[in-house]
């Protein structure tokens, strides 16, 4: 599933649970979260994770680092970096090497080792410390070793925590990395378009568009078109159509199943939006809300909390999309009983919130 998904984006928000353990429960159900941890921050033996900027901060199988050292080497000359981080590429060089250094001398560090991780502006208020740690990450100079409790990072040298085999992986031209990048973002996405396509790993409209084109040339991309979309789109050779799509999944606000909000719309007819920043008054969904994927249709939307002390699920609102089956309470009832199993909880608990909290409270009884 993780060659299959390709990344997982990373989120500091945890009301539930971190996001980069969601798409894995939205397709397998029940499994064992320690396994993505092994895999993410586990012995170097058995990795087979890295993190890096990809989509967002994200998860990634290894076999893509390679695919994305041309995206570390222009960081690395101060180029699409955000603005704070752009001096440690010129003027800061300096500072940046010598933490470099001290990394490669005492081992691995992580911001608040050395000073306060943040600084004024909240938790985006980064320290200087952390912003020299962040462009040697982002130029991948360092590596992320290990995620503490809090889930601070703890930065190391790649050799130190990447397998020989990846580092020692021949470095692709950059038209070749990009070629592979979006073919991986093709088969994760089924049909797509080139929009879609460039966004699964953030690529500029310059870097994705003629490599798309090359695909195409070559036999890997199919043209289509679908009805209602208003731009071309394209299928990768090797996607298979269902004879039917059927299941039921709950789908983090991070999910690369819905994360391009526009394509949601397109292919769910669902508007949804992220109301984490939302003042609590304006929202119209509530905080963390996960829509429910039902047989290919999304059919409700349920904003849920683990509440660890009291060993309850909460589904603080439940609403029911237009359209929705008469047996969509059953089903998402049966949905967050296996999510209650799966994160330790004991039981689910329904606020009376929303057109469809009585019939989600009745279908637990």
């Amino acid at each position: 599933m993780i060659e299959r998904v390709a990344l997982h984006q990373i989120d500091s928000v945890n009301v539930l649970v971190r996001a980069h353990y969601l798409p894995l429960f939205s397709r397998l159900g029940v499994y064992p979260r320690e396994l993505l941890d092994q895999a993410a921050w586990g012995p170097k033996s058995k990795r087979r994770l890295f993190e890096y900027w990809a989509h967002e901060a994200s998860l990634l199988p290894l076999d893509t680092q390679p695919l994305l050292r041309w995206r570390m080497a222009r960081a690395a000359a101060g180029i699409g970096l955000w603005g704070n981080l752009k001096p440690f590429a010129h003027e800061r060089r300096a500072e940046a090497e010598a933490m470099l250094k001290r990394i490669a001398d005492e081992g691995p560090l992580a911001a608040s080792d050395v000073a306060e991780t943040r600084g004024q502006g909240g938790w985006w208020g980064w320290s200087e410390t952390k912003r020299t740690l962040e462009y040697l990450f982002w130029a991948g100079r360092i590596t992320t070793a290990t995620r503490r409790g809090s889930f601070e990072r703890v930065y190391d040298l790649p050799e130190r925590v990447l397998p020989h085999a990846i580092l020692e992986t021949p470095t692709p031209s950059e038209a070749d990395a990009q070629r592979a990048l979006i073919a991986y973002s093709a088969k994760a996405l089924g049909v797509a378009t080139a929009t879609d396509l460039r966004d699964y790993f953030r690529l500029k409209p310059a870097d994705a568009l003629p490599r798309i084109a090359e695909l195409v040339e070559d036999g890997t991309l199919h043209p289509v078109t679908v009805r209602g979309w208003s731009q071309p789109a394209y299928l990768h050779a090797d996607a298979k159509v269902p004879r039917r799509v059927a299941g039921q999944a709950l789908l983090a606000p991070f999910d690369p199943l819905i994360w391009e909000r526009a394509r949601t719309e397109r292919m769910f007819g669902a508007r949804y939006r992220i109301e984490i920043y939302v003042p609590a008054e304006k929202r119209v969904h509530g905080y963390y809300v996960l829509p429910f994927l039902l047989d290919g249709q999304i059919v409700a939307r349920v904003d849920l909390k683990a509440d660890r002390q009291s060993g309850s699920l909460l589904a603080q609102s439940a609403h029911r999309e237009p359209g929705a089956p008469a047996h969509t309470a059953d089903r998402l009832g049966a949905e967050l009983q296996m999510m209650a199993q799966w994160l330790g909880l004991e039981r689910v608990e329904i606020v009376r919130s929303g057109d469809l909290a009585d019939a989600l409270a009745a279908a637990l009884r």
